[in-house]
Parts: C-alpha cells; sequence; structure tokens
C-alpha cells in the first residue's frame, strides 16, 4: 500500500480549505460505505466504483438530526443556507409526528416514501446529486494537487425515469456512479473506522459547526447530534418481534448455529447489532439462549456458514414466504448489489460470508465457530 496516501489524506482533513462541512460528509459517505462492505462496490482496474444513490442516502440521514434540532448548527460559513436545506427541512417536517429520523429511514429501507412526499424527495436527491458533484466531489483534494477531481470522479449520471416507488433501490438505480483510486479504497478499508472516528471527521465536524456558532453552542451537544443513529434499539425489537411470532407460529425451534432443538429460543443477530445496526430480517435467526449468550458480538465464521448454509436458507425462505416484498428488499440492498436476483439464495450466502471475513480479517472483530 501506497504509504503517501496516508499523508494525503491527513492532508485533505486538516488542510483543504472548507467553507461547509460537505467534505466532511463525502468522506465520512465513502469511508461509511466501504467499513458496510456494500455488495456495489466494483472493482474496475485501479479504480474502485461505487453507485451515487448510496451517497445521497447516507447525506440525507447525516444532515437530518442537524436540521431536526432545536438548535442552530452551523454547517455553512456565513449566513447561507445549505442547497438542499428547503427539501430537507420539508421532509423533517413530514416525518415530525411520525416516528422522525428512524421513521423516515424506515421507509426509505423497506416501505417506501409516502406518495404524497414523493416529489420533494426526489427534489431533494437530485439537490443533493447536483451539490455532491459540483462541490466537495470537485474540489475536495486541492491541498495536495492543482487538479480538480483529484480523488473523487463523477461517472454515470442521473437517469430520467418515471418515480413509481422512491426507496434505496430507486437511489442506486438513477443516480449513476462515482469512483476513488484503489490507494484510497485500500487506505479507507483498513483505517477508515479511526478516521471517521471522534479523533477525525466527527470531532472536526463538530468543531466547524463550533466555530462557525462562535463557540455559543456547547461542543457536546453538537457531538450528540451528529451521532445520532437513524437505526434505535426499538427498532432491533420489532423486527424480532415479526421473527419471533412466526417461529412460535411454525413451531419452528432449531438453533441456526448448532441445530439442537428446544422450546427456548431467541432471534440472535447474525452481523450484531453493536457493530452494524441492521435489523434486516436476513440479519435475524434463531438461537438457543446459551449459544446465543456465547457469541454475543463476536462475528460467525466463513466456515460456520457454509457449515450450517441449509438452516440459514430455511429460515431464510420462511421468511420471503412470511414477509416477500419486505425480505427480497432488504437482501437486495445489503446482500445483492447487482446480482441476479433469481440466484438470490447463493449470492447472498456467498455476500454474508464475504462481510464475515472482512469483519473478522480487515476489522479485527473476534470470530466466532461453536
Amino acid at each position: 500500500m501506497n504509504k503517501e496516501i496516508f499523508s494525503n489524506i491527513n492532508k485533505i482533513i486538516e488542510r483543504d480549505s472548507k467553507s461547509t462541512t460537505y467534505k466532511f460528509a463525502l468522506l465520512r459517505a465513502t469511508i461509511d460505505l466501504i467499513q458496510e462492505n456494500s455488495p456495489f462496490i466494483e472493482f474496475k482496474g485501479d479504480r474502485v466504483h461505487f453507485p451515487m444513490g448510496l451517497l445521497i442516502e447516507k447525506w440525507m440521514v447525516y444532515y437530518y438530526p442537524i436540521l431536526d434540532s432545536n438548535l442552530k448548527i452551523p454547517q455553512i460559513n456565513g449566513d447561507f443556507k445549505l442547497a438542499f436545506e428547503r427539501q430537507l427541512s420539508e421532509v423533517v417536517m413530514f416525518y415530525q409526528n411520525k416516528g422522525g429520523l428512524s421513521a423516515f429511514y424506515a421507509d426509505l429501507k423497506r416501505n417506501g416514501i409516502d406518495q404524497s412526499l414523493t416529489p420533494t424527495i426526489v427534489g431533494l436527491a437530485n439537490q443533493l446529486n447536483a451539490t455532491i458533484r459540483k462541490m466537495p466531489m470537485h474540489y475536495i483534494g486541492r491541498s495536495i494537487s492543482s487538479d480538480f477531481h483529484s480523488i473523487f470522479q463523477p461517472e454515470l449520471k442521473r437517469k430520467s425515469s418515471k418515480v413509481e416507488r422512491f426507496d434505496s433501490s430507486f437511489l442506486v438505480n438513477n443516480y449513476g456512479t462515482f469512483s476513488i483510486p484503489r490507494d484510497y479504497y485500500d487506505a479507507f478499508e483498513i483505517l477508515g473506522s479511526f478516521i471517521s472516528g471522534q479523533d477525525s471527521i466527527f470531532l472536526k465536524w463538530a468543531e466547524f459547526s463550533f466555530n462557525a456558532s462562535r463557540k455559543s453552542l456547547p461542543l457536546q451537544i453538537i457531538l450528540e447530534e451528529l451521532l445520532e443513529s437513524s437505526v434505535k434499539e426499538r427498532d432491533s425489537e420489532l423486527s424480532k418481534g415479526l421473527f419471533d411470532s412466526l417461529l412460535k407460529d411454525l413451531g419452528e425451534t432449531e438453533c441456526v448455529w448448532t441445530n439442537e432443538r428446544t422450546e427456548k429460543i431467541e432471534v440472535d443477530h447474525i452481523i450484531p447489532f453493536a457493530i452494524w445496526k441492521n435489523n434486516d430480517l436476513w440479519n435475524l435467526l434463531p438461537a438457543v439462549p446459551k449459544v446465543n449468550n456465547k457469541k454475543r458480538d463476536k462475528i460467525p465464521t466463513p466456515n460456520l456458514i457454509e457449515r450450517q448454509k441449509g438452516v440459514i436458507l430455511h429460515y431464510w425462505e420462511l421468511l420471503d414466504k412470511s414477509f416477500e416484498t419486505r425480505f427480497l428488499n432488504e437482501v437486495k440492498i445489503s446482500l445483492l448489489g447487482n446480482g441476479d436476483n433469481s440466484n438470490w439464495r447463493e449470492l447472498a450466502i456467498d455476500q454474508l460470508k464475504k462481510s464475515c471475513h472482512f469483519l473478522i480479517e480487515k476489522r479485527g472483530f473476534d470470530p466466532w465457530e461453536p
């Protein structure tokens, strides 16, 4: 790996000129996609390609709590508004008494956005697409190069298609792609969680807002707003409840990890909630309490997943039959990417093994195999 890349990243964070928080948001979103091991990431030559729509989704989630806050948290120097502030503020108002960010995110990921809000959310996505391409992607890296688009290169442009359902899939399919050099991808893959942690991007973002407020807002409150998660523990309980009811109705009591049968069963996150706040139904499987307790926040090994593939697929089939639309949408976004839906079972298992391998080998989480 080119060590100069790490120096360049540091210079970008510390030295690139910033009149808004856009560059922080761009770096944070890209790192998040890499750390989540998105199945939509594609490697072509010396560049790595991503859907622009996933970046747009991240920005919606990042800036939502900022605009929803009772505090005025500056994101731009001066008195000017964010380029997409009007549309996102309308979204915030729509969900104000409907569950807030968590409800918005649930609609975006699985339910689809209410049709009455579709014109606004499409306008927001279009504005975010234009803003990201023309602003941070264009200028980021100027502290290390005189060239524009020296790191981020926008590629395929937005499609013009009828909006029948606005959700994550629509964003992926209709807003083109962008790419970064493979060297930067490798650096973000290994150290991205540190780079975007409290010692860098989060902290710098908060410090920017703190200074822009002329130090009138407490830094701690700004950080709390920035760190609000779009997925809550209560969302986990709702998803677990659906699966638990299904298991009781069908009398299924086999532990997915040991094949042990028991009257007592718990619903376990394959990839622990503490590591990846994902409550997709495919990520929920039944386990014997003592096994679930031993697993805790450990990652199942690819070998374990392959060995238990038959049981995993059995439960996935049950979920597919009972919650078809939600289940397949979640599998598509989290595991299949651009893969063939007709062969979703093998592709999903393969991506699950890759994700677990990534978390164990690249991010250093403890492997688990009973």
